[in-house]
């Protein structure tokens, strides 16, 4: 505070002078181009005969040297009036600046949510406060997305991670223990630690999309799904699954790695959460100044008043959090992450004959309007 408050007068000092200059420089500009043409013009006067134009009134008048010398004096008065009226502006100009200071000083990483709110009028500060607001905004989401991710992990890597300490410690008391019984401990060591392995990549995933879009390219949805399908259709035929397609043109922009994992996270969720000989669909389209990306898959019945959890991180139908086929509950959560950060819009209806049914609405063309 103490360091800043001299840089502040500074430059209010600066602005007064400024301003000040200006007005003497109106006042001289005024003598110059006023005063001294009048003395001229009555030098020019022969003496004893007034000029034809001139008017004559009753009175002294005044003359040259009293008109040059009420100039001077008024030129010299003009100076402190001139300071004192450039300090008054220069510190009426700065207040929002020193508002703006002020505020974003008491904006801390525990302290985010204050804003600058800044309203009219609508000039180059209250754009710099409206800037300001939106890098805030921007920090708060990366703050907020690291405490949930840290949340998150350590809430869910304490089971398996204590599993494993178990299965090892179980191990080494046994004296008894052979190779065969060692082998298979260290099989389902192996196991455990892919499953954590595979729950760090989701929840990096996860905090990635919470944090924003940082990157905006051109992109065409349909591409995107092209690829996901293509390394998925393995999976699919393994479990029964017919992966049906109906892909149009849809460009929108984003980030291409957050949109492909909503894709992909989209997919995956609608195989999982499926049944022997059911389907998938997926379809991309334009309609009017929105491309749409439509997820379909059959499945088990969904209570629609279920839906909206299904999209919060770790909650899901299935009693069993930790069985491979059930996931890890963050999938939808992905896909609800990456859909805010993008701006779009996600609906989802449970299907009558079960099953779920995702559509993700995004700006069709190029994002005009960059954070």
């Amino acid at each position: 505070m103490t360091l800043q408050t001299p840089a502040r007068r500074s430059l209010q000092t600066r602005l007064a002078l400024a301003y000040a200059a200006g007005i003497y420089a109106a006042g001289v500009f005024v003598v110059v181009f006023v005063s001294v043409p009048l003395v001229s013009i009555h030098a020019a006067t022969p003496k004893g005969r007034p000029s034809s134009g001139a008017i004559t009134e009753p009175g002294p008048g005044i003359s040259p040297p009293q008109l040059l010398m009420g100039s001077a004096v008024a030129l010299v008065v003009l100076i402190p009036v001139a300071l004192a009226l450039g300090w008054y502006v220069a510190g009426r100009f700065l207040h929002p600046l020193r508002a703006i200071t002020a505020t974003a000083k008491i904006i801390s990483a525990g302290n985010l949510h204050r804003r600058l709110d800044l309203g009219e009028p609508t000039d180059e500060l209250t754009e710099l406060g409206h800037t300001l607001d939106d890098l805030f905004a921007r920090l708060q989401a990366s703050f907020d997305a690291q405490r949930h991710f840290v949340a998150n992990a350590s809430h869910e890597l304490r089971t398996p991670l204590a599993g494993l300490r178990t299965l090892l410690e179980v191990a080494l008391a046994d004296p008894d223990a052979d190779t065969d019984t060692l082998r298979s401990v260290c099989q389902d060591a192996l196991a455990l630690g892919e499953h954590q392995e595979r729950l760090v990549r989701a929840l990096l995933a996860l905090a990635t999309s919470e944090r924003g879009v940082t990157r905006w390219d051109a992109l065409d949805l349909a591409h995107v799904v092209e690829g996901v399908l293509a390394s998925r259709r393995g999976q699919a035929t393994e479990a029964g699954i017919d992966l049906a397609e109906h892909l149009t043109p849809a460009v929108t922009a984003g980030d291409p790695g957050l949109i492909e994992s909503l894709v992909a996270n989209l997919v995956d969720n609608a195989i999982r959460h499926n049944h022997a000989d059911g389907h998938v669909k997926v379809t991309t389209q334009t309609s009017g100044t929105q491309v749409a990306l439509t997820v379909t898959n059959s499945g088990p019945a969904i209570p629609g008043n279920q839906i909206q959890r299904l999209f919060q991180p770790f909650q899901k139908l299935a009693p069993d959090r930790h069985g491979h086929r059930d996931g890890y509950g963050l999938g939808l959560a992905i896909v609800h992450a990456v859909t805010q950060a993008h701006h779009a819009n996600l609906t989802a209806s449970a299907r009558p004959e079960g099953g779920l049914s995702v559509t993700v609405w995004f700006a069709h063309g190029p994002h005009q309007d960059l954070p």
